[in-house]
């Protein structure tokens, strides 16, 4: 039972991922200041950084897929800023998995890298709200989830009683 469209089931992994991704981060610098060795410390952030690049690789990928049946509903310009957005979030998820796993290193390399790895897992948050807003506009701005809807949105919805409404304006008419 594969979602269709899958896009937009994969993409919640990358986000979630992206936010837990400090607070690993800061799990391992308190164990390494408890005295739990960086290399010891440094396999969960380099495990879910890892997973974070995956994931991403995936919804990316859906996307690109599924690209064309969009592009029906929605400009090929909004669209493309969304595709370039996932994309950039793709390497700097690459950058991070790299970054990240030189916080095992030993000694001072281990520190930078440590370091800059936090800076990179900030970096992520970051850029993942980019591409979550621009994918948000994509379906509820721009209208993207009609490609996949198999008729208009507004048919089959029940009329909402409006206490506003003049019903017997309605029955003169």
């Amino acid at each position: 039972m594969i979602p269709n469209p899958l896009h937009p089931a994969l993409v919640h992994f990358p986000i979630v991922l992206a936010l837990l991704l400090p607070l690993v981060m800061a799990a391992a610098f308190v164990a390494v200041k408890r005295g739990v060795s960086p290399q010891a410390a440094w396999v969960a952030p380099i495990a879910l950084a890892f997973l974070l690049l995956a994931s991403t690789w995936f919804a990316v990928e859906a996307g690109e897929r599924e690209e064309d049946v969009v592009e029906d509903v929605v400009a090929h310009e909004t669209l493309e800023d969304h595709e370039e957005a996932g994309k950039r979030f793709l390497v700097l998820s690459l950058v991070s998995v790299l970054v990240i796993a030189g916080g095992a290193a030993p000694k001072r390399t281990g520190q930078i890298g440590r370091g800059a790895g936090a800076v990179m897992s900030l970096v992520l948050v970051v850029a993942v709200f980019g591409v979550g807003r621009s994918g948000g506009e994509l379906v509820y701005t721009h209208g993207a989830a009609q490609a996949y809807a198999s008729a208009p949105i507004t048919e089959g919805l029940r009329d909402v009683e409006d206490p506003d409404h003049d019903d017997e304006a309605d029955e003169r008419h």
